[in-house]
Protein backbone atom coordinates (compact mmCIF):
# COMPACT_ATOMS: atom_id res chain seq x y z
CA UNK A 1 0.00 0.00 0.00
CA UNK A 2 2.87 2.24 -0.14
CA UNK A 3 2.34 5.74 -2.31
CA UNK A 4 -1.27 4.74 -2.22
CA UNK A 5 -4.40 6.18 -0.81
CA UNK A 6 -6.85 4.10 1.19
CA UNK A 7 -9.44 2.99 -0.62
CA UNK A 8 -12.98 5.32 1.00
CA UNK A 9 -16.49 3.40 0.35
CA UNK A 10 -15.72 1.37 -2.93
CA UNK A 11 -14.16 4.12 -4.84
CA UNK A 12 -11.20 1.83 -5.69
CA UNK A 13 -9.75 4.64 -8.35
CA UNK A 14 -7.09 5.99 -5.68
CA UNK A 15 -5.34 2.94 -6.48
CA UNK A 16 -4.28 3.22 -9.70
CA UNK A 17 -2.94 -0.04 -10.48
CA UNK A 18 0.56 0.27 -13.05
CA UNK A 19 -0.10 -1.47 -16.01
CA UNK A 20 3.94 -2.23 -16.50
CA UNK A 21 3.27 -4.36 -12.89
CA UNK A 22 5.92 -7.22 -12.62
CA UNK A 23 3.79 -10.09 -11.50
CA UNK A 24 4.87 -11.67 -8.54
CA UNK A 25 0.98 -12.87 -6.65
CA UNK A 26 0.36 -16.67 -7.56
CA UNK A 27 -3.35 -17.41 -8.64
CA UNK A 28 -5.28 -20.56 -8.52
CA UNK A 29 -8.12 -20.69 -11.28
CA UNK A 30 -10.78 -22.88 -9.53
CA UNK A 31 -13.39 -24.89 -12.46
CA UNK A 32 -16.13 -26.74 -11.14
CA UNK A 33 -17.46 -28.57 -14.04
CA UNK A 34 -20.32 -31.07 -14.60
CA UNK A 35 -20.35 -32.91 -18.10
CA UNK A 36 -19.14 -30.70 -20.86
CA UNK A 37 -16.04 -32.17 -21.88
CA UNK A 38 -15.76 -29.60 -25.29
CA UNK A 39 -16.52 -27.30 -23.65
CA UNK A 40 -14.08 -27.60 -20.45
CA UNK A 41 -11.37 -28.36 -23.52
CA UNK A 42 -11.94 -24.46 -24.96
CA UNK A 43 -11.63 -23.30 -21.56
CA UNK A 44 -8.24 -24.94 -20.80
CA UNK A 45 -7.37 -24.29 -24.02
CA UNK A 46 -7.61 -20.32 -23.58
CA UNK A 47 -6.16 -20.54 -20.16
CA UNK A 48 -2.77 -21.89 -21.63
CA UNK A 49 -3.10 -18.72 -23.47
CA UNK A 50 -3.06 -16.14 -21.00
CA UNK A 51 -0.05 -13.62 -20.67
CA UNK A 52 -0.05 -13.89 -16.99
CA UNK A 53 3.04 -15.68 -15.90
CA UNK A 54 2.27 -20.26 -16.07
CA UNK A 55 4.63 -20.57 -13.06
CA UNK A 56 2.83 -18.30 -11.34
CA UNK A 57 -0.58 -19.77 -12.47
CA UNK A 58 -2.78 -23.12 -10.72
CA UNK A 59 -5.53 -24.44 -12.97
CA UNK A 60 -7.77 -26.90 -10.63
CA UNK A 61 -10.76 -28.38 -12.29
CA UNK A 62 -13.39 -30.23 -10.15
CA UNK A 63 -15.05 -32.89 -11.74
CA UNK A 64 -18.50 -32.51 -9.95
CA UNK A 65 -19.93 -36.20 -10.67
CA UNK A 66 -19.81 -35.88 -14.50
CA UNK A 67 -20.55 -39.12 -16.10
CA UNK A 68 -18.53 -40.06 -17.82
CA UNK A 69 -15.88 -38.68 -16.06
CA UNK A 70 -14.52 -35.70 -17.04
CA UNK A 71 -10.79 -36.14 -18.03
CA UNK A 72 -7.73 -33.41 -18.72
CA UNK A 73 -6.61 -32.62 -22.60
CA UNK A 74 -2.71 -34.12 -23.11
CA UNK A 75 -0.45 -31.53 -22.43
CA UNK A 76 -1.88 -29.48 -19.61
CA UNK A 77 -0.86 -28.05 -16.27
CA UNK A 78 -4.39 -28.18 -14.74
CA UNK A 79 -4.91 -30.91 -11.90
CA UNK A 80 -8.22 -32.67 -11.58
CA UNK A 81 -10.40 -33.23 -8.44
CA UNK A 82 -12.83 -35.37 -7.82
CA UNK A 83 -16.35 -33.92 -5.57
CA UNK A 84 -18.57 -36.09 -5.23
CA UNK A 85 -21.37 -33.63 -3.18
CA UNK A 86 -23.50 -32.22 -6.05
CA UNK A 87 -24.08 -28.71 -6.52
CA UNK A 88 -21.61 -25.72 -7.89
CA UNK A 89 -20.75 -24.19 -4.29
CA UNK A 90 -19.61 -27.78 -2.94
CA UNK A 91 -17.35 -28.39 -5.90
CA UNK A 92 -15.76 -24.59 -5.61
CA UNK A 93 -15.47 -25.33 -1.75
CA UNK A 94 -13.45 -28.32 -2.63
CA UNK A 95 -11.43 -26.60 -5.32
CA UNK A 96 -10.45 -24.29 -3.12
CA UNK A 97 -9.35 -26.48 -0.38
CA UNK A 98 -6.69 -27.90 -2.90
CA UNK A 99 -5.44 -23.67 -4.22
CA UNK A 100 -2.16 -22.83 -3.28
CA UNK A 101 -2.70 -19.15 -4.59
CA UNK A 102 -2.71 -15.61 -3.28
CA UNK A 103 -5.48 -15.41 -5.40
CA UNK A 104 -8.66 -17.35 -6.13
CA UNK A 105 -10.14 -16.96 -9.68
CA UNK A 106 -13.33 -18.09 -9.65
CA UNK A 107 -14.19 -19.66 -13.65
CA UNK A 108 -17.34 -21.50 -14.96
CA UNK A 109 -16.38 -24.40 -17.24
CA UNK A 110 -18.08 -23.04 -20.38
CA UNK A 111 -16.73 -19.30 -20.10
CA UNK A 112 -13.24 -19.08 -22.39
CA UNK A 113 -11.00 -16.09 -21.21
CA UNK A 114 -9.24 -13.59 -23.62
CA UNK A 115 -5.30 -14.07 -23.63
CA UNK A 116 -4.67 -11.10 -21.41
CA UNK A 117 -8.20 -11.63 -18.79
CA UNK A 118 -6.12 -13.43 -16.38
CA UNK A 119 -3.04 -10.47 -16.27
CA UNK A 120 -6.02 -7.52 -16.14
CA UNK A 121 -7.56 -9.14 -12.64
CA UNK A 122 -4.29 -9.71 -11.51
CA UNK A 123 -2.92 -5.88 -12.27
CA UNK A 124 -5.36 -4.93 -9.31
CA UNK A 125 -4.82 -7.58 -7.26
CA UNK A 126 -1.32 -6.10 -7.19
CA UNK A 127 -2.33 -2.93 -6.08
CA UNK A 128 -3.92 -3.83 -2.98
CA UNK A 129 -4.74 -7.33 -0.94
CA UNK A 130 -8.87 -7.09 -0.47
CA UNK A 131 -10.22 -6.54 -4.09
CA UNK A 132 -12.75 -8.38 -5.91
CA UNK A 133 -12.74 -8.54 -9.89
CA UNK A 134 -15.16 -9.26 -12.09
CA UNK A 135 -14.36 -9.14 -15.95
CA UNK A 136 -16.60 -8.67 -18.34
CA UNK A 137 -18.31 -11.04 -19.90
CA UNK A 138 -20.01 -11.64 -23.27
CA UNK A 139 -22.67 -14.57 -24.15
CA UNK A 140 -22.35 -16.00 -27.41
CA UNK A 141 -24.39 -18.57 -29.40
CA UNK A 142 -22.22 -19.24 -32.11
CA UNK A 143 -20.91 -22.65 -32.81
CA UNK A 144 -17.66 -22.76 -30.88
CA UNK A 145 -15.79 -25.95 -32.66
CA UNK A 146 -13.42 -28.68 -31.48
CA UNK A 147 -10.53 -26.52 -31.07
CA UNK A 148 -10.53 -22.83 -30.16
CA UNK A 149 -9.91 -20.55 -32.58
CA UNK A 150 -7.12 -18.01 -33.55
CA UNK A 151 -9.15 -14.47 -32.60
CA UNK A 152 -11.97 -15.52 -30.27
CA UNK A 153 -13.52 -11.77 -30.88
CA UNK A 154 -13.78 -12.86 -34.84
CA UNK A 155 -15.53 -16.14 -33.72
CA UNK A 156 -17.60 -15.65 -30.90
CA UNK A 157 -18.89 -12.43 -32.08
CA UNK A 158 -21.66 -11.09 -32.07
CA UNK A 159 -22.31 -11.51 -28.45
CA UNK A 160 -24.66 -10.29 -25.99
CA UNK A 161 -23.10 -8.36 -22.82
CA UNK A 162 -23.81 -9.14 -19.23
CA UNK A 163 -26.38 -6.94 -19.22
CA UNK A 164 -27.13 -6.54 -15.65
CA UNK A 165 -22.99 -5.93 -14.72
CA UNK A 166 -23.30 -3.35 -16.91
CA UNK A 167 -26.16 -1.73 -15.63
CA UNK A 168 -25.33 -1.83 -12.74
CA UNK A 169 -21.59 -0.42 -12.64
CA UNK A 170 -23.37 1.86 -15.74
CA UNK A 171 -25.75 3.63 -13.26
CA UNK A 172 -23.03 3.80 -10.21
CA UNK A 173 -19.88 5.60 -11.84
CA UNK A 174 -18.34 2.15 -12.14
CA UNK A 175 -19.22 1.26 -8.35
CA UNK A 176 -17.70 4.63 -7.34
CA UNK A 177 -20.26 6.78 -6.11
CA UNK A 178 -20.84 4.34 -2.61
CA UNK A 179 -23.57 2.04 -3.82
CA UNK A 180 -25.23 0.08 -1.00
CA UNK A 181 -24.72 -3.36 -2.52
CA UNK A 182 -21.38 -3.30 -4.36
CA UNK A 183 -21.30 -6.80 -3.30
CA UNK A 184 -23.88 -8.20 -6.11
CA UNK A 185 -21.03 -7.79 -8.68
CA UNK A 186 -19.23 -11.26 -7.08
CA UNK A 187 -20.55 -13.63 -10.52
CA UNK A 188 -18.77 -17.19 -10.09
CA UNK A 189 -18.27 -16.97 -14.13
CA UNK A 190 -15.09 -15.04 -13.84
CA UNK A 191 -14.02 -13.06 -10.71
CA UNK A 192 -10.90 -12.99 -9.17
CA UNK A 193 -10.49 -12.84 -4.98
CA UNK A 194 -7.92 -12.36 -2.61
CA UNK A 195 -7.25 -15.59 -0.82
CA UNK A 196 -6.92 -13.58 2.60
CA UNK A 197 -10.85 -12.18 1.93
CA UNK A 198 -12.01 -15.70 1.54
CA UNK A 199 -10.02 -16.69 4.74
CA UNK A 200 -11.96 -14.49 6.25
CA UNK A 201 -15.41 -14.39 4.89
CA UNK A 202 -15.45 -18.47 4.52
CA UNK A 203 -16.21 -20.78 1.96
CA UNK A 204 -19.11 -21.05 -0.10
CA UNK A 205 -22.46 -21.61 1.49
CA UNK A 206 -23.51 -24.99 0.90
CA UNK A 207 -26.83 -25.40 2.50
CA UNK A 208 -28.09 -22.85 -0.18
CA UNK A 209 -29.66 -24.45 -3.85
CA UNK A 210 -29.20 -20.91 -5.88
CA UNK A 211 -28.07 -17.24 -4.67
CA UNK A 212 -24.79 -18.75 -3.59
CA UNK A 213 -22.25 -16.27 -5.46
CA UNK A 214 -24.37 -13.10 -4.00
CA UNK A 215 -24.73 -14.37 -0.51
CA UNK A 216 -20.47 -15.03 -0.41
CA UNK A 217 -20.14 -11.49 -2.00
CA UNK A 218 -21.89 -10.10 0.99
CA UNK A 219 -19.75 -12.16 3.35
CA UNK A 220 -16.64 -10.58 1.70
CA UNK A 221 -18.23 -6.84 1.40
CA UNK A 222 -18.41 -7.71 5.47
CA UNK A 223 -14.82 -8.42 5.66
CA UNK A 224 -13.51 -5.34 4.16
CA UNK A 225 -13.49 -6.13 0.26
CA UNK A 226 -13.47 -3.05 -1.83
CA UNK A 227 -15.30 -4.78 -5.45
CA UNK A 228 -13.87 -3.95 -8.89
CA UNK A 229 -15.19 -4.34 -12.40
CA UNK A 230 -12.49 -4.50 -14.80
CA UNK A 231 -13.52 -4.55 -18.74
CA UNK A 232 -9.89 -4.99 -19.69
CA UNK A 233 -10.69 -8.50 -18.41
CA UNK A 234 -13.00 -10.31 -21.72
CA UNK A 235 -14.17 -13.40 -21.51
CA UNK A 236 -17.28 -15.42 -23.56
CA UNK A 237 -19.70 -17.65 -22.40
CA UNK A 238 -20.68 -20.39 -24.39
CA UNK A 239 -24.63 -20.33 -25.10
CA UNK A 240 -26.96 -18.47 -22.24
CA UNK A 241 -26.74 -18.86 -18.81
CA UNK A 242 -29.11 -20.29 -16.68
CA UNK A 243 -30.21 -17.32 -15.24
CA UNK A 244 -31.08 -15.87 -18.66
CA UNK A 245 -33.26 -18.90 -19.85
CA UNK A 246 -34.97 -18.68 -16.51
CA UNK A 247 -34.56 -15.38 -14.30
CA UNK A 248 -37.94 -15.14 -12.60
CA UNK A 249 -38.04 -18.93 -11.36
CA UNK A 250 -34.59 -18.61 -10.29
CA UNK A 251 -35.04 -15.74 -8.58
CA UNK A 252 -38.00 -17.02 -6.48
CA UNK A 253 -36.02 -20.03 -5.24
CA UNK A 254 -32.87 -17.66 -4.64
CA UNK A 255 -34.65 -14.83 -2.75
CA UNK A 256 -36.59 -17.54 -0.11
CA UNK A 257 -33.09 -18.48 0.75
CA UNK A 258 -30.85 -15.70 0.85
CA UNK A 259 -33.37 -13.31 2.84
CA UNK A 260 -32.28 -14.87 5.56
CA UNK A 261 -28.59 -14.50 5.15
CA UNK A 262 -28.16 -10.90 3.30
CA UNK A 263 -29.69 -8.43 6.00
CA UNK A 264 -29.04 -5.79 3.26
CA UNK A 265 -31.84 -6.87 0.73
CA UNK A 266 -34.20 -4.77 3.11
CA UNK A 267 -37.07 -5.55 0.25
CA UNK A 268 -37.11 -9.36 1.20
CA UNK A 269 -38.04 -8.72 4.95
CA UNK A 270 -41.07 -7.03 5.19
CA UNK A 271 -42.83 -8.86 7.49
CA UNK A 272 -42.23 -7.36 10.86
CA UNK A 273 -42.72 -9.97 13.18
CA UNK A 274 -39.79 -12.23 11.52
CA UNK A 275 -36.81 -13.61 13.26
CA UNK A 276 -33.66 -14.05 10.65
CA UNK A 277 -30.64 -15.84 10.81
CA UNK A 278 -28.58 -12.73 10.42
CA UNK A 279 -30.21 -9.72 12.00
CA UNK A 280 -29.75 -6.39 10.67
CA UNK A 281 -28.63 -4.73 13.88
CA UNK A 282 -27.00 -6.28 17.12
CA UNK A 283 -27.23 -4.19 19.80
CA UNK A 284 -23.81 -4.86 23.01
CA UNK A 285 -24.94 -4.39 26.32
CA UNK A 286 -22.66 -4.80 29.58
CA UNK A 287 -25.41 -7.30 31.33
CA UNK A 288 -23.67 -6.76 34.92
CA UNK A 289 -24.62 -3.68 35.03
CA UNK A 290 -27.79 -4.40 36.97
CA UNK A 291 -31.07 -5.65 36.39
CA UNK A 292 -32.89 -2.43 36.17
CA UNK A 293 -30.83 -0.61 34.19
CA UNK A 294 -30.33 -3.85 31.80
CA UNK A 295 -33.20 -4.38 30.97
CA UNK A 296 -34.60 -0.68 30.59
CA UNK A 297 -32.00 -0.60 27.93
CA UNK A 298 -32.53 -4.23 26.50
CA UNK A 299 -36.70 -3.89 26.58
CA UNK A 300 -36.05 -0.60 24.46
CA UNK A 301 -34.20 -1.88 21.93
CA UNK A 302 -36.74 -4.58 21.15
CA UNK A 303 -39.57 -2.34 21.47
CA UNK A 304 -38.12 0.13 18.83
CA UNK A 305 -39.55 0.43 15.46
CA UNK A 306 -36.39 -1.31 13.75
CA UNK A 307 -37.98 -5.30 13.93
CA UNK A 308 -34.74 -6.73 12.55
CA UNK A 309 -32.87 -6.67 15.14
CA UNK A 310 -30.75 -8.76 18.25
CA UNK A 311 -29.45 -8.06 21.52
CA UNK A 312 -26.33 -9.61 22.90
CA UNK A 313 -26.09 -9.62 27.01
CA UNK A 314 -22.25 -10.28 27.62
CA UNK A 315 -21.69 -11.72 31.51
CA UNK A 316 -20.24 -14.50 33.27
CA UNK A 317 -22.90 -16.66 32.83
CA UNK A 318 -21.80 -19.83 33.30
CA UNK A 319 -19.71 -18.99 36.72
CA UNK A 320 -23.74 -18.85 37.84
CA UNK A 321 -25.80 -20.65 40.95
CA UNK A 322 -28.55 -19.50 42.01
CA UNK A 323 -28.94 -19.79 45.56
CA UNK A 324 -31.98 -21.41 46.81
CA UNK A 325 -31.82 -20.67 50.58
CA UNK A 326 -31.80 -17.84 50.04
CA UNK A 327 -32.01 -15.93 46.86
CA UNK A 328 -32.40 -12.70 47.68
CA UNK A 329 -28.98 -12.32 49.49
CA UNK A 330 -27.61 -14.07 46.18
CA UNK A 331 -24.43 -11.73 45.75
CA UNK A 332 -24.77 -12.33 42.46
CA UNK A 333 -28.83 -11.68 42.43
CA UNK A 334 -28.75 -9.06 39.77
CA UNK A 335 -26.84 -11.14 37.19
CA UNK A 336 -29.31 -14.00 38.24
CA UNK A 337 -32.19 -11.61 37.10
CA UNK A 338 -31.13 -10.52 34.04
CA UNK A 339 -30.13 -14.32 32.91
CA UNK A 340 -33.44 -15.78 33.91
CA UNK A 341 -35.45 -12.88 31.94
CA UNK A 342 -34.20 -13.01 29.22
CA UNK A 343 -32.90 -16.66 29.02
CA UNK A 344 -35.99 -17.71 26.69
CA UNK A 345 -36.40 -14.64 24.33
CA UNK A 346 -35.19 -15.26 21.34
CA UNK A 347 -33.90 -12.16 19.78
CA UNK A 348 -31.42 -11.83 23.48
CA UNK A 349 -28.23 -13.89 23.11
CA UNK A 350 -26.33 -14.26 26.53
CA UNK A 351 -22.63 -14.36 25.76
CA UNK A 352 -19.73 -14.32 28.16
CA UNK A 353 -17.42 -12.68 25.48
CA UNK A 354 -18.15 -10.01 22.75
CA UNK A 355 -18.81 -12.79 19.86
CA UNK A 356 -20.99 -10.58 17.47
CA UNK A 357 -21.38 -12.46 13.63
CA UNK A 358 -19.53 -10.77 11.35
CA UNK A 359 -22.52 -11.56 8.52
CA UNK A 360 -24.43 -8.23 10.96
CA UNK A 361 -24.14 -5.02 9.14
CA UNK A 362 -24.26 -2.80 12.39
CA UNK A 363 -23.37 -3.44 15.83
CA UNK A 364 -24.60 -0.83 18.20
CA UNK A 365 -22.54 -0.85 21.50
CA UNK A 366 -25.63 0.49 24.02
CA UNK A 367 -24.26 1.80 27.96
CA UNK A 368 -26.98 -0.24 29.98
CA UNK A 369 -29.57 2.43 31.63
CA UNK A 370 -29.53 4.64 28.50
CA UNK A 371 -32.85 4.26 27.03
CA UNK A 372 -32.98 4.64 23.30
CA UNK A 373 -36.27 5.58 21.82
CA UNK A 374 -39.35 4.48 19.51
CA UNK A 375 -37.48 5.76 16.56
CA UNK A 376 -33.83 5.80 17.66
CA UNK A 377 -32.50 3.43 16.03
CA UNK A 378 -34.07 3.61 12.80
CA UNK A 379 -32.66 7.54 13.14
CA UNK A 380 -29.55 6.43 13.55
CA UNK A 381 -29.34 3.81 11.07
CA UNK A 382 -30.59 6.38 8.25
CA UNK A 383 -27.61 8.73 9.38
CA UNK A 384 -25.18 6.18 8.55
CA UNK A 385 -26.65 4.80 5.45
CA UNK A 386 -27.05 8.05 3.83
CA UNK A 387 -23.28 9.59 4.48
CA UNK A 388 -21.97 5.87 3.99
CA UNK A 389 -20.84 6.70 7.77
CA UNK A 390 -18.80 3.76 9.51
CA UNK A 391 -19.37 5.24 12.57
CA UNK A 392 -21.78 7.10 14.59
CA UNK A 393 -20.59 8.29 17.96
CA UNK A 394 -23.64 9.34 20.46
CA UNK A 395 -23.00 11.53 23.23
CA UNK A 396 -24.68 10.94 25.72
CA UNK A 397 -22.97 12.39 28.77
CA UNK A 398 -20.29 14.54 29.61
CA UNK A 399 -18.68 15.39 32.90
CA UNK A 400 -15.26 15.91 35.13
CA UNK A 401 -15.60 12.13 34.56
CA UNK A 402 -15.12 11.77 30.93
CA UNK A 403 -17.56 10.99 28.38
CA UNK A 404 -20.38 8.23 28.12
CA UNK A 405 -20.75 7.45 24.91
CA UNK A 406 -22.94 5.19 22.17
CA UNK A 407 -21.36 3.26 18.89
CA UNK A 408 -22.82 2.43 15.73
CA UNK A 409 -20.88 0.80 13.90
CA UNK A 410 -20.75 -0.73 10.35
CA UNK A 411 -19.47 -4.11 10.43
CA UNK A 412 -17.89 -4.24 6.88
CA UNK A 413 -16.00 -0.38 7.63
CA UNK A 414 -14.44 -1.72 10.90
CA UNK A 415 -13.20 -5.32 8.63
CA UNK A 416 -11.50 -3.09 6.05
CA UNK A 417 -9.93 -0.65 9.14
CA UNK A 418 -8.28 -3.43 9.90
CA UNK A 419 -6.95 -4.90 7.08
CA UNK A 420 -4.92 -1.52 6.50
CA UNK A 421 -4.86 -0.19 9.59
CA UNK A 422 -0.37 0.01 10.57
CA UNK A 423 1.10 -0.35 14.10
CA UNK A 424 0.46 2.86 16.30
CA UNK A 425 -2.61 4.29 14.52
CA UNK A 426 -5.88 4.34 16.00
CA UNK A 427 -8.56 2.13 14.25
CA UNK A 428 -11.55 4.55 14.25
CA UNK A 429 -9.15 7.12 12.71
CA UNK A 430 -8.55 4.76 10.26
CA UNK A 431 -12.29 4.03 9.97
CA UNK A 432 -12.86 7.71 8.95
CA UNK A 433 -10.23 7.33 6.40
CA UNK A 434 -12.14 4.54 4.70
CA UNK A 435 -15.52 5.49 5.47
CA UNK A 436 -16.48 8.45 8.10
CA UNK A 437 -16.77 9.32 11.49
CA UNK A 438 -19.54 11.45 12.69
CA UNK A 439 -20.59 12.82 16.52
CA UNK A 440 -24.14 13.35 17.55
CA UNK A 441 -26.50 14.68 20.62
CA UNK A 442 -28.04 11.46 22.71
CA UNK A 443 -30.97 13.97 23.31
CA UNK A 444 -31.50 14.78 19.83
CA UNK A 445 -31.42 11.10 18.90
CA UNK A 446 -33.68 10.83 21.86
CA UNK A 447 -31.89 9.34 24.46
CA UNK A 448 -33.10 9.01 27.46
CA UNK A 449 -32.00 7.31 31.15
CA UNK A 450 -36.13 7.13 32.21
CA UNK A 451 -35.90 3.13 33.64
CA UNK A 452 -39.53 2.82 33.31
CA UNK A 453 -41.88 1.03 30.82
CA UNK A 454 -39.56 1.88 27.38
CA UNK A 455 -40.88 4.55 25.18
CA UNK A 456 -41.67 2.45 22.66
CA UNK A 457 -44.09 -0.04 24.54
CA UNK A 458 -45.88 2.63 25.85
CA UNK A 459 -46.39 4.24 22.85
CA UNK A 460 -47.65 0.70 21.53
CA UNK A 461 -49.70 0.28 24.69
CA UNK A 462 -51.30 3.87 23.61
CA UNK A 463 -51.88 3.19 20.23
CA UNK A 464 -53.47 -0.15 21.12
CA UNK A 465 -56.23 1.86 23.85
CA UNK A 466 -56.37 4.05 21.44
CA UNK A 467 -57.21 2.02 18.49
CA UNK A 468 -59.79 -0.22 21.06
CA UNK A 469 -61.79 3.03 21.73
CA UNK A 470 -61.95 3.62 18.32
CA UNK A 471 -63.11 0.02 17.48
CA UNK A 472 -65.43 0.56 19.99
CA UNK A 473 -67.38 3.93 18.63
CA UNK A 474 -67.48 2.72 15.29
CA UNK A 475 -69.15 -0.16 16.57
CA UNK A 476 -71.29 2.06 18.39
CA UNK A 477 -71.90 4.38 15.73
CA UNK A 478 -72.27 1.28 13.01
CA UNK A 479 -75.32 -0.08 15.61
CA UNK A 480 -77.50 3.59 16.07
CA UNK A 481 -77.41 3.61 12.21
CA UNK A 482 -78.58 -0.25 11.79
CA UNK A 483 -81.30 1.07 14.18
CA UNK A 484 -81.90 3.96 12.21
CA UNK A 485 -81.72 1.87 9.19
CA UNK A 486 -84.61 -0.55 11.06
CA UNK A 487 -86.47 2.19 12.22
CA UNK A 488 -86.56 3.72 8.28
CA UNK A 489 -87.44 0.43 6.50
CA UNK A 490 -90.23 0.24 9.00
CA UNK A 491 -92.08 3.71 8.45
CA UNK A 492 -91.44 2.92 4.66
CA UNK A 493 -93.33 -0.24 5.63
CA UNK A 494 -95.89 1.93 6.92
CA UNK A 495 -95.66 4.35 3.81
CA UNK A 496 -96.18 1.44 1.10
CA UNK A 497 -99.21 0.11 3.36
CA UNK A 498 -100.55 3.77 3.37
CA UNK A 499 -99.73 4.08 -0.16
CA UNK A 500 -101.92 1.02 -1.09
CA UNK A 501 -104.99 2.01 0.97
CA UNK A 502 -105.11 5.07 -0.94
CA UNK A 503 -104.87 4.07 -4.31
CA UNK A 504 -107.95 1.93 -3.32
CA UNK A 505 -109.57 4.82 -2.17
CA UNK A 506 -108.95 6.69 -4.92
CA UNK A 507 -109.79 4.14 -7.30
CA UNK A 508 -113.23 3.64 -5.56
CA UNK A 509 -114.00 7.48 -5.93
CA UNK A 510 -112.72 7.75 -9.34
CA UNK A 511 -115.48 4.75 -10.08
CA UNK A 512 -118.29 6.53 -8.28
CA UNK A 513 -117.52 9.37 -10.01
CA UNK A 514 -117.96 7.81 -13.63
CA UNK A 515 -121.09 6.63 -12.16
CA UNK A 516 -121.91 10.04 -11.18
CA UNK A 517 -120.82 10.91 -14.88
CA UNK A 518 -122.98 8.28 -16.49
CA UNK A 519 -126.03 8.99 -14.43
CA UNK A 520 -125.60 12.57 -14.75
CA UNK A 521 -125.50 11.96 -18.79
CA UNK A 522 -128.74 9.96 -18.74
CA UNK A 523 -130.59 12.82 -16.87
CA UNK A 524 -129.55 15.28 -19.10
CA UNK A 525 -130.91 13.30 -22.31
CA UNK A 526 -134.57 12.12 -20.45
CA UNK A 527 -134.89 15.92 -19.74
CA UNK A 528 -133.53 16.59 -23.68
CA UNK A 529 -136.02 14.65 -24.84
CA UNK A 530 -139.35 15.24 -22.75
CA UNK A 531 -138.61 18.76 -23.39
CA UNK A 532 -138.84 18.20 -27.33
CA UNK A 533 -141.84 16.30 -27.11
CA UNK A 534 -143.69 18.81 -25.00
CA UNK A 535 -142.46 21.10 -28.06
CA UNK A 536 -143.82 19.37 -30.85
CA UNK A 537 -146.99 19.04 -29.17
CA UNK A 538 -147.42 22.34 -28.54
CA UNK A 539 -147.01 23.14 -32.15
CA UNK A 540 -149.54 20.94 -33.16
CA UNK A 541 -151.74 22.25 -31.19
Amino acid sequence: MTGRGRVRGNDYRVLAPDEHFTPRLTVSVVIPAYGGQDKLDLVLAALARQTYPAELTEIIVVDNGSSPPLRLPEGTSARLVVCDRPGRASARNAGLAQAKGEVIHWLDSDVVLTPGAVEAHMRWHHAAPYLVVTGYLRFTTAEAGAELPDDLEAAFEPAEPHTWIVDLVERTDGLTDNPQRPFSLHVGGATSVNARLIEAAGPMDEDLILGQDTELGYRLWQAGAVFVPEPAARAYHLGPTMRMRDKQPIDRVSHAFVADRIPAYRWLRGHPGRQWKVPYVTAVVDGTRGYDDVRATVDAVLAGTVPDVSVLLTGPWSTLERDRRAPLRDPDLELVLVHGHYLHEGRVHLAETLDVDPAVPFVLHLPAGWVPGEDTLARLLDLARDDGLGLVNVLLHESSEGVVAARLERASAFARARLVVTAGEDLDDVVDEVSGVAWVEGETYGFSTEAAVPLGRRGAYRARLEAQAEADRLAKEAERLRAQVAKWREEAGRWRKSTVELRREVGALRRQLAAANRAQQGLRTLVSTTMKRALRKRLRG
